[in-house]
């Protein structure tokens, strides 16, 4: 029996990373993907993963021919993934008033959206072909509703979630499961800047150890942790007024500074 295969994105740090390390303990193969591939393939020799269990691509999501190109290496030197996990993100504060700000939100647009896209373009003929496999969108809770100074990130992640939806649908029936993972708070890079308050902030690697299960079960959708999956479908019901009148006051993502 051929060991399976695990190709993720944004594998040099936060979600990606603990994912790649709890797939490699349940004897996955690692196909990684990161921008700084030199200190993704030195974090991989720092955990002992022998040269034949792992391989490290430099690629940017936000490039297309690049990320396109780490997947079809990817299938030639180490065959077709059983599991394709697009992690890589990026959530900067979004100011609509701040003319420099349109550049951000295509930013964040080309790498949560686009790069999850072009993820996952490589495998989906091949995996239909063979008609097995798991392609795993990473979207947030904060794309369930809009949070204030987040417009870019939200709306992201929104459209990482009917994305994904879309191409669940499209391939049902053909052997390959799409299933979306929408985080809460997780303690991470990404979430150790925020100046506000975090409810169920949740350490990484329980998180992957949660995203693993769900992800292995192939459920379609699954907010880790579960206590946030019950106050997103709350907020979710509230009324416009009252959700306004909620989070009006919460704190704003901080804008990136040049």
């Amino acid at each position: 029996m051929s060991v399976p295969l695990v190709f993720i994105t944004g594998a040099s740090s936060g979600i990606g990373q603990a994912l790649a390390l709890r797939f490699h303990r349940a004897g996955y193969r690692l196909a990684l993907v990161a921008r700084r591939a030199a200190e993704l393939q030195a974090w991989v020799d720092a955990q002992g993963i022998a040269a034949d269990r792992a391989a490290v691509y430099a690629a940017d999501v936000r490039q297309v021919d690049s990320i396109v190109g780490a997947g079809h290496a990817c299938i030639a030197a180490q065959g077709v993934p059983d599991v394709v996990i697009a992690a890589a993100g990026v959530s900067i504060g979004f100011d609509t008033a701040e003319f420099a700000d349109l550049e951000v939100m295509r930013s964040v647009f080309e790498t949560n959206n686009l790069g999850t896209a072009a993820t996952f373009h490589p495998f989906v003929g091949p995996m239909t072909a063979r008609r097995s496999g798991t392609l795993v969108g990473v979207a947030s809770v904060s794309g369930i509703r809009g949070l204030p100074g987040h417009g870019a990130y939200s709306a992201s992640k929104a459209a990482v979630i009917s994305y994904c939806e879309s191409l669940r649908v499209e391939l049902a029936g053909q052997g390959v499961k799409v299933v979306t993972i929408v985080p809460g708070y997780i303690d991470t890079p990404l979430t150790r800047g925020n100046a506000y308050g975090m409810p169920f902030l949740m350490p990484v690697e329980a998180f992957a150890d949660q995203a693993f299960r769900t992800i292995d079960a192939g459920t379609s959708y699954r907010v880790i942790p579960w206590q946030m999956g019950l106050v997103a479908k709350m907020l979710r019901l509230l009324p416009n007024a009252l959700y306004d009148k909620a989070v009006s006051g919460r704190g704003r993502k901080a804008r990136q500074t040049r």
